[in-house]
């Protein structure tokens, strides 16, 4: 299958379309929670932060959506608009149900390419950290078992989102005359470039945001034993996971899990190098 021809559109656009699943938050089994696990759920301080980001992705793609002239693509888009717009609301039942505090601001989407592009990019690199996020936090159960497996179904749509955008991105180049892979490469890291400047952006925001909020529980706490090889460990074994479900003539973000492979090697010389080395001829204390 050639890159940026009809039948690559067919396939990630069906796709993406046929594998919607229908529900609404307020429909969904919340339980019931203990007084600690509330206390847990509410020293988490970046709920104002993602309900933005979920309500500007949701009104910004919608918007942009109906500026596309191809109906495949514009039906797709526009889907993807309602799933983001599913997961604000799925923040904000979360957010009413358990009491937790939460401040928005007023957005005036930009439905432009550029705005997509940026987002898309933005995307890969917050799902790639989520998935890892999401498998630490379930292995040490720092929430109910059933509350996290919720926003199971969130992650596995995120990873539906970055598939759908790297497929399109590569399909709407190469109608614009660089259906080639080395000729896209170099606006690919552009584009990851651009998104790395918007998180240092957004870092200032993020922090102001947190400041209002309960302050965080210690790294350990949320995620287990914790470190930096561990958790880019997490984030390339999700990913793997939720990739591995697709149909395997997708295209499927490259370039972040690869940049992880060399972080996670670095990660681990660098723990191996600071581990305490045992002294020759000099016993270990007793245990």
């Amino acid at each position: 299958m050639r890159i940026g021809s009809e039948q690559h559109k067919e396939l990630f656009c069906r796709w993406f379309m046929d594998s919607h699943e229908k529900y609404e938050p307020v429909d969904l089994a919340w339980p019931e929670l203990e007084e600690d696990a509330l206390a847990r759920l509410r020293t988490i301080p970046f709920w104002s932060i993602a309900l933005q980001t979920e309500q500007n992705a949701g009104l910004m793609l919608t918007s942009y959506a109906t500026t596309v002239s191809d109906s495949l693509i514009r039906e797709a888009i526009a889907l993807q608009g309602y799933e983001e717009a599913r997961h604000a609301r799925m923040i904000g039942t979360l957010i009413d149900r358990y009491g937790l505090d939460a401040e928005i601001e007023e957005f005036s989407p930009k439905p432009t390419r550029r705005a997509f592009i940026d987002f898309g990019y933005k995307e890969c690199i917050d799902s790639f950290i989520g998935f890892g996020a999401f498998r630490l936090a379930r292995e040490a159960q720092y929430l109910p078992q059933n509350l996290i497996e919720l926003f199971r179904r969130v992650l596995s749509e995120e990873a539906r989102h970055i598939v759908f955008f790297v497929n399109w991105v590569a399909y709407d180049r190469a109608q614009r005359g660089r259906p080639w892979a080395a000729v896209q490469t170099p606006s690919v890291y552009w584009g990851y470039l651009r998104s790395f400047l918007g998180h240092f952006e957004l870092a200032g925001s993020a922090k102001r945001s947190v400041s209002k909020q309960a302050q965080l529980r210690p790294t350990e706490e949320v995620f287990g034993e914790f470190s930096v090889a561990r958790f880019i460990d997490a984030c390339l074994k999700e990913n793997e996971d939720d990739m591995a479900a697709f149909d395997p003539y997708l295209l499927r973000p490259v370039l972040v899990p690869r940049f992880a492979r060399i972080l996670l090697g670095i990660a681990r010389t660098s723990e191996r190098v600071r581990k305490p080395q045992r002294q020759p001829g000099v016993a270990s204390p007793a245990a």
